[in-house]
């Protein structure tokens, strides 16, 4: 089921993911209310789910993590068994930082960070490939990410 918000939530939204670490009375003071009732809003939002989660972000390229590839992935097979198994192999790997059962020609799309153009050759030969049921797999590289945000509603 949908949440409903209004403009007051979604102030409380934009201002807890640009700082997830705000004071309540900082954001209250951002947000135009005071403490008592923002802290009710942001509590309303946790316990609906909107808000599922406070996390560290992880800058890649500071972790070392320079080279980011999106590489689709197209099974033999797309029956459910088979789309199931998949799933389970490369969710072990810590170089898919994102997987997405897909429509259309592919069948998934993973995001990998890695190192090198070495370290992706190696996950893509040793690991990738490795796994049974795929008939084809195509890579593109990012030059930049320029957006990268949740969207608000």
């Amino acid at each position: 089921m949908k949440f409903t918000t209004d403009r007051v939530d979604r102030a409380i939204l934009r201002e807890l993911r640009r700082d997830g670490r705000i004071t309540l009375a900082e954001l209250s003071e951002r947000v135009g209310l005071s403490a008592t009732p923002c802290k009710r809003r942001v509590q309303r939002l946790e316990e609906s789910g909107l808000i599922s989660d406070y996390v560290a972000r992880i800058d890649r390229s500071v972790a070392g993590f320079g080279i980011t590839a999106f590489v689709s992935v197209e099974l033999e097979r797309q029956d459910a068994e088979e789309v199931s198994r998949f799933q389970r192999e490369v969710a072990r790997f810590e170089e898919i930082v994102t997987g997405r059962l897909m429509t259309g020609g592919m069948d998934f799309m993973l995001e990998v960070a890695v190192e090198s153009l070495e370290e992706f050759e190696s996950f893509l030969q040793s690991r990738l490939l490795k796994i049974g049921g795929i008939r084809a797999v195509r890579s593109r590289f990012a030059l930049k990410t320029f957006i990268d945000r949740e969207r608000l509603p």
